[in-house]
């Protein structure tokens, strides 16, 4: 697809844009359903197309299965997915979460304090990355000359279980409130993706501290996208059909704001695809990104 221009837009997406669910391909439905309600306290349903569709207690939902068992495997170093993240309302929600993955005897890949959040780090069956996390509020996060200050910190888990000492019994169910928080991505090149989210989609640029990866957000928020080329720098995207992310979903508040985004995709050159339920367009590194109204 034409690479879009690098200049940034001086229009931001609206405030109130969201994040919805994330369609991944996976080699075994059957295990993968199993993982992600027993792992992250998600419930699953079936759909009419095959698909499995994983929603929290208010029924929002946040991951969509497709199974295929000759998918080729998740390329760790294609570009793809680094991580799709689920926010829970509250600590004590997070600490009956890491309390779900105890049980499941389910080992983490990494538990980490990033200042506007805590953040535990695990993958599904098939490797494709899971965060699952809470936010501290607003007014606790700091900055440093108008820059948002992250970092990646050792998180103390017995401090969050300790949350627990307040609790009446288990949780079973993500509770109503959890959402698609974020998503992490992993690209080739950061100057071109920065043309493509801020320059064209209007996503503003949060925090540029880390080597080799951009944030950027609506409406203020941390992060709603990461961007990295940690192990992807230069990479294309994986073979047709693999293991790992087939797109995510960007859900604009109104029509009229979705229409003024596909006005700058159009301007820019970029391919859109009309599909079921909104319209599809690819960045830079080929991850695919649905674009909704609600």
């Amino acid at each position: 697809m034409p690479s879009p221009t690098s200049t940034p837009t001086t229009t931001s997406i609206h405030p109130a844009t969201t994040l919805g669910p994330v369609a991944l391909t996976v080699s075994d439905l059957a295990a993968s359903r199993q993982f992600y309600e027993q792992a992250s306290g998600l419930r699953a349903s079936d759909r009419d197309d095959g698909a499995v569709e994983l929603a929290a207690q208010d029924g929002r939902p946040l991951v969509v299965l497709h199974g295929d068992s000759a998918a080729p495997r998740l390329n760790r170093r294609a570009t793809g997915l680094f991580h799709l993240a689920i926010l829970f309302p509250s600590r004590l929600d997070l600490a009956f979460a890491l309390a779900r993955l105890a049980e499941a005897r389910w080992p983490l890949d990494g538990a980490s304090d990033h200042l506007v959040s805590e953040a535990l780090y695990l993958s599904d069956p098939d490797g494709n990355g899971i965060e699952l996390y809470r936010d501290r509020p607003r007014d606790e996060w700091r900055y440093d000359n108008g820059a948002l200050e992250m970092s990646t910190l050792p998180l103390d888990l017995r401090d969050v279980l300790g949350e627990l000492s307040q609790a009446t019994g288990p949780q079973q169910i993500a509770p109503a409130g959890t959402k698609m928080g974020h998503v992490h991505l992993q690209v080739s090149d950061i100057p071109e993706s920065e043309a493509f989210y801020n320059g064209v989609l209007g996503f503003d640029v949060m925090v540029r501290g880390y080597p080799g990866a951009l944030f950027v957000s609506a409406g203020g928020y941390h992060h709603h996208l990461g961007l990295n080329t940690w192990h992807s720098a230069g990479s294309g995207p994986p073979a047709p059909g693999s293991v790992g992310l087939r797109h995510y979903e960007v859900q604009l508040p109104e029509p009229t704001e979705l229409a003024a985004v596909l006005g700058r995709v159009h301007a820019a050159g970029i391919e859109a695809t009309e599909v079921s339920g909104g319209t599809l367009v690819r960045d830079p590194s080929g991850n695919g990104v649905l674009l909704t109204a609600n």
